[in-house]
């Protein structure tokens, strides 16, 4: 599938949104843009500036760079990077720390100079802060802008750390974190009274001032606040809502996240459609939803009252609609997923009890069939449970036993081998 059969671009949103059926087409056009940016000032002998962001979402475009680099010689060595923001409190070694995150993930595998590279101090003393901040805006305004900036989007709708209701004309400064970004963040810090309170982030404003935004979302948890920031008008509540402003910001999504803007859920109401099997099925599915109804009890005046008069005049009456999109269901029910003959299957689960809750009948059905059937998980979930939680549980059985009777030598083994492990 070439890029353009696996990229499509969003109707009926107040700035410019592309979809891409995966993350690796998403990545490559990303990483392109960022690559003709810094050939184009190389070849002027000029210094390509540009904003970065931390996270899960920007790891595919930063090793699309990394492969340029290594294997089409993309040279970063006039490169000026600055990075949007830091945790306040969160030294530049420690495992949380967006210092070790970009080193980690992107700047060991190129050839960037370490001077060019900026990243907000965590430990700036308190009474520094704010000269720390107004120094960042001028090591910006002195590499003459940021030529390209990357954003992620938090779920409420934060860029940076401007959380809802930041101030559009805000600069670089010590911020408050939202409950619902520390919340987010709690699996990183093993638990939310971990996670810190403050950061240091470029403000609105500087944001703003970018040349060129484009702003990345993947997954399905996204998608309620892209449709939001991208449909909706302009709000302090969705902090990322002002790149409507932008006169060169896009928003790059992936099928999952862009899964409930209007062209996706109801495409028959922003334009004209093509109706096939796959698009008369979604509509009906959603015709489903929306009235309460099974396929089969589905009426006329259903379709008509939900804006699928197209539909219902070249594939009606509802009836029969109703039934062909039934048999069509029925189609996916695999009674035998793996076949009749006796094979060897293993299931890959992230966590354990993913398996059960996901695929815990096809999993008996396997059994049934008689194949070997095998789970593979991918994490034992002991990373989740810290030390001193190990050792008090310990202590627990081993004072519980003792104070019952209960096999205490074999208790008092268990306790010293879990202290002799951490």
């Amino acid at each position: 599938m070439n890029s353009q059969q696996s990229t499509r671009t969003a109707t009926a949103t107040r700035l410019p949104c592309k979809i891409f059926d995966n993350v690796r087409t998403l990545a490559r056009y990303v990483a392109g843009i960022v690559a003709g940016v810094i050939r184009e000032r190389n070849a002027l002998g000029q210094t390509a500036v540009l904003g970065l962001p931390t996270g899960s979402t920007p790891v595919s475009i930063y090793r699309e760079l990394i492969r340029m680099h290594q294997e089409e010689g993309l040279d970063f060595s006039r490169v000026e990077t600055f990075n949007l923001d830091e945790y306040y409190g969160v030294a530049s070694d420690q495992l949380q720390s967006y210092h070790r995150w970009m080193y980690d993930n992107f700047f060991n595998h190129i050839n960037l100079p370490a001077e060019n590279i900026h990243i907000p101090d965590g430990m700036v003393p308190l009474d520094r802060v704010e000269t720390y901040c107004r120094e960042y805006e001028e090591s910006i305004r002195r590499a003459g802008g940021i030529d390209v900036l990357l954003l992620g989007i938090g779920s409420n709708g934060h860029i940076g750390f401007n959380e809802p209701f930041s101030v559009r004309n805000s600069r670089t400064r010590l911020c408050t974190l939202d409950p619902i970004s520390r919340r987010a963040m709690a699996s990183d810090f093993f638990g939310e009274e971990n996670v810190p309170t403050q950061a240091i982030t470029m403000g609105l404003g500087t944001l703003l001032e970018a040349r060129k935004v484009l702003l990345i979302a993947l997954g399905e948890h996204k998608a309620k606040i892209i449709r939001e920031m991208a449909e909706e008008g302009i709000s302090d509540r969705v902090p990322a809502s002002y790149l409507q402003e932008h006169p060169d910001a896009s928003v790059l999504v992936d099928a999952a996240s862009a899964s409930r803007l209007k062209c996706e859920i109801t495409p028959w109401a922003v334009g004209n459609l093509e109706w096939n099997e796959r698009t008369i099925k979604r509509a009906v599915l959603w015709l489903c939803d929306q009235t309460g109804k099974s396929l089969l009890k589905l009426t006329d005046d259903d379709f008509r009252e939900h804006d699928l008069h197209q539909l219902l005049r070249h594939h009606g009456p509802a009836q029969q609609i109703g039934h062909r999109v039934f048999r069509w269901m029925m189609d996916t029910i695999e009674y035998h997923p793996a076949g009749r003959e006796p094979k060897k299957v293993i299931c890959f689960s992230p966590h354990p009890d993913d398996d059960v809750i996901s695929m815990g009948g096809t999993l008996i059905r396997l059994v049934d069939d008689g194949h070997e059937t095998h789970i593979a998980y991918m994490t034992s979930g002991n990373i989740a449970v810290f030390d001193h939680d190990a050792l008090r549980v310990a202590d627990l059985v081993t004072e519980y036993n003792r104070r019952f009777g209960i096999d205490t030598e074999r208790s008092e083994e268990l306790r010293e081998k879990v202290a002799q492990s951490l």
